[in-house]
């Protein structure tokens, strides 16, 4: 007997030792989960996930436990997600506590497993196309569910009131139905049902909400809400009815406070009509002089600087269009939407000619440049257009590339990468009221050359129609290597007729003062400003005596030349180097060139940076000693 048992147990421990174990889930299961949702589900904007990058320190929008053992958090918005979410992915991140794919274009059914994480507490799945019923299998552990601005249909599922732990509901702007459940949430502090097809009375234990969250629906009742029909009105009189004698004074105390009334409103609507003829004539005044006052006005915004507060500024029109969105271009890596944007600490940088620029510091510390335009006179279809093709002809060493844009009727913002080196006007011009060292020769010929690649490459990219059409030294950005880096192209064609303030009219052509037409060739003609304001290190307007007397810096500059008094023309920092008197020469010859008065004897930007190239190889040359020079000649083929 006692061996038939031992048979058996060894058996079944045979039986056993074959079955292989249960994979626990990892940090690799987790990798191969994200590959395979990133796979299947279409995606405007690339991501960087790579099978042999390290998930938790460069997946873009994946943050890790503390022990870099599973994945904690993905946040994904706004990167372009088309399609439906695809099964047995998500679900087996059964560490996450964190999913937001917010503002994407995520369609049909929420798959019944992303709602059912068992660790999940936050679910942000707002502004895309999900359609269908909210799926029941929600995890007892959510505290935020946003599945607002979507296309949800049928009831809210009676198992929400199973979550407990849940503080925020948000299920605006759908198309649920139905009554709403009786949901004893003791930690609730955030609810909006708004805009949807919801019926019938408000349970009692949400009535502590206000009525902007039951808003739009139109069968939804009772407090805050319109009482519901057939509810008891409030306390009648006492039934027993009163004498003759009585009921006949009570009509005519009627008509006498009905008299009353009636005068008063009468009272009432001439007043309003004095009222508003007042208004009228304060109107019609304050128009009269609406032009000394708004300059004035003007005068204090730009002396304000940083004093107002640029985030209320810049997202005041953009509330009332929730649905549009940022739309980002290929290869940007940028892990934000529009609300992380308008959540954004925010300081003025400065304005320009085409708005308002705003540094703009994210929650997670990610820091951009928002451009606020003004007086765009486009419609929609042609903004995006032309945001295409700034988007596209972006992509080179010496231009900053637009990373996003976003169009309301309200709003128009663009998107750039931050450049903490700031711009060739304040670097070229501020350090010498800071102390700082001034720049050397060497680098403002770097300067020059990147910057002349950058407009060769927009003319050329651009099918030879493109054009720059605000270019001024504030709007060439130094890389960390101080490289000339041209910003803010583009513009011109989505704007009224461009103004000319002082700061302005002393980089733009003859030609486009009169015609107020920028070109290829008036962009020329503002890089000469540029190179010459660099050789001399003056500003592109100057008074040279008098203060009504304003003189072009090209003009100021032929009239010393003609002299021949060249030296007298250079910066004095560039003076105190010695051996490089040839080459400034050479490059203000250049400078003078593309400043010339008629357009068509301009030199192209391909002529320039040719020029530009042999100046700097001459300069190289002459000061590089002669064994280097020696081995350099060796070593040639």
């Amino acid at each position: 007997m006692q061996d038939h048992i031992l048979t058996a147990f060894l058996v079944v421990s045979l039986l056993f030792a074959c079955i292989p174990p249960a994979k626990s889930a990892d940090l690799n299961s987790d990798k191969q989960a994200l590959l395979a949702f990133a796979a299947s589900l279409p995606h405007g904007r690339k991501l960087n996930w790579s099978s042999a990058a390290p998930v938790c320190t460069s997946w873009v929008g994946v943050t890790c436990t503390p022990d870099n053992s599973r994945v904690q958090t993905l946040r994904l918005p706004a990167v372009g997600l088309f399609g439906p979410l695809p099964s047995d992915t998500l679900g087996k991140l059964d560490a996450l506590e964190v999913l937001s794919l917010r503002s994407n274009r995520i369609t049909v059914d929420l798959p019944p497993e992303v709602g059912s994480i068992p660790s999940l507490h936050s679910l942000y799945l707002q502004h895309n196309n999900l359609s269908g019923i909210i799926p029941t299998s929600l995890t007892s552990t959510l505290t935020f569910l946003d599945l607002s601005y979507n296309t949800f249909d049928g009831e809210i599922p009676l198992r929400v009131q199973n979550l407990t732990q849940l503080t925020a509901l948000l299920l605006q702007n759908n198309s649920l139905s139905g009554p709403i459940p009786d949901l004893q949430l003791p930690k609730l502090r955030h609810l909006n049902l708004s805009n949807n097809n919801l019926s019938g009375p408000i349970p009692p234990s949400l009535q502590r909400f206000p009525a902007n969250s039951f808003l739009g629906n139109a069968f939804l009742c009772g407090f805050p809400l319109q009482p519901c029909p057939g509810t008891a009105p409030s306390p009648s009189p006492s039934p027993t009815s009163p004498s003759p004698g009585k009921a006949k004074k009570g009509f005519w105390k009627r008509i006498r406070t009905g008299v009353i009334i009636a005068l008063a409103a009468a009272g009432g609507v001439l007043l309003l009509i004095l009222i508003v003829l007042l208004l009228i004539c304060i109107f019609k005044r304050k128009k009269s002089t609406e032009p000394t006052t708004a300059s004035s006005s003007k005068g204090k915004t730009v002396a304000g600087g940083r004093g107002e507060n640029p985030k209320e500024e810049y997202s005041s029109g953009v509330q009332e269009a929730e649905r549009n969105k940022l739309v980002f271009f290929e290869g940007c890596s940028y892990n934000f939407d529009l609300e992380d944007l308008l959540r954004a600490s925010a300081e003025v940088l400065g304005k320009g000619s085409y708005g308002t620029t705003y540094k703009a510091v994210l929650e997670d510390g990610t820091t951009v440049v928002v451009k606020r335009l003004k007086e765009v006179v486009v419609g929609k279809k042609d903004f995006e257009q032309q945001m295409e093709i700034v988007g596209r002809v972006g992509q080179h060493q010496n231009v900053v590339p637009l990373r996003a844009y976003y169009y309301s009727k309200d709003e128009k913002l663009l998107v750039y990468d931050y450049i903490p080196s700031g711009s060739l006007a304040v670097v070229l011009h501020g350090n010498k009221a800071t102390g700082k060292a001034p720049l050397d020769w060497e680098t403002r010929v770097k300067i020059s050359l990147g910057v002349a690649r950058g407009i060769a490459h927009l003319h050329a990219e651009g099918g030879g129609k493109f054009i720059h059409g605000n270019l001024k030294s504030s709007n060439i950005l130094l890389s960390q290597n101080l490289d000339g880096c041209v910003s803010e192209f583009g513009l011109a064609q989505l704007m009224t007729i461009p103004p000319a303030p002082a700061r302005l009219v002393g980089y733009r052509a003859p030609e486009v003062l009169e015609t107020k037409k920028p070109t290829q060739k008036s962009d020329v003609y503002s890089f000469g400003v540029l190179v010459l304001e660099m050789l001399t290190g003056k500003a592109p307007l100057r008074s040279p005596g008098r203060e009504d007397s304003i003189e072009h810096l090209p003009r100021w500059v032929q009239s010393v030349v003609r002299e021949e008094w060249t030296a007298e023309v250079f910066d004095v920092d560039l003076l105190r180097h010695p051996n490089i008197e040839d080459e400034m020469v050479q490059m203000l010859q250049v400078a003078m060139a593309c400043v010339a008065a008629p357009p068509d004897q301009r030199p192209k930007m391909d002529e320039v940076i040719r020029r530009i190239v042999e100046i700097r190889n001459s300069y190289s040359g002459s000061r590089t000693p002669p064994e280097e020079k020696q081995k350099d000649e060796s070593a040639a083929p």
